[in-house]
């Protein structure tokens, strides 16, 4: 029996032997299976900011909007979460022109906009733009404006958004 006993002992203690390296495998495997779907692997998103244009306000009108190109040229997606400028003491919001049942519009704040991996978005009037007060600014056609766009994965950029008469500037 005791010869029977030890044989046991040894089986068990093998197969623990092998159960523990195969648990830990499937369970990084799981991790790793986890990670590539939900976009985490690949290349980092490698984000450039283009194209900076700050319509010049209208007399009288409070607010104006900024327009950037962003590119994602990385193998993951990112985010934009934020921007600034020292030159919008308002701040300034990320907004999207959204059209009524009829032909009016108006403009939505939104928190954050994503940026896919291998696209572009390329701001405009009728699309996503920034949103900033002028009220206390004395912008001139050509001047250059600071900003700092915030990504969740790339970081801070600081680019400049020139400043163009309504109308001057294309958008697509």
């Amino acid at each position: 029996m005791t010869a029977l006993g030890g044989h046991l002992r040894r089986l068990t203690d093998a197969a623990l032997a092998v159960l523990v390296p195969v648990a830990a495998c499937s369970m990084a495997l799981a991790f790793l299976t986890t990670w590539v779907r939900t976009g985490e692997a690949g290349s980092p998103a490698h984000i450039t900011v283009t194209e900076g244009r700050l319509l010049l306000p209208s007399a009288g009108v409070p607010q104006t909007a900024a327009f950037f190109r962003i590119d994602n040229d990385g193998g993951s997606a990112d985010r934009l979460l934020s921007i600034s400028s020292p030159d919008a003491p308002g701040g300034v919001t990320l907004s999207r022109h959204r059209m009524t049942g009829g032909s009016a519009a108006y403009r939505e704040t939104i928190e954050s906009v994503a940026i896919p991996e291998g696209t572009a978005l390329a701001m405009s009037p009728d699309g996503v733009d920034l949103t900033l007060s002028a009220a206390t600014v004395r912008w001139r056609p050509g001047d250059l404006v600071p900003f700092t766009l915030d990504f969740r994965r790339g970081g801070s950029i600081e680019v400049f958004a020139v400043v163009v008469r309504p109308g001057t500037a294309s958008f697509s």
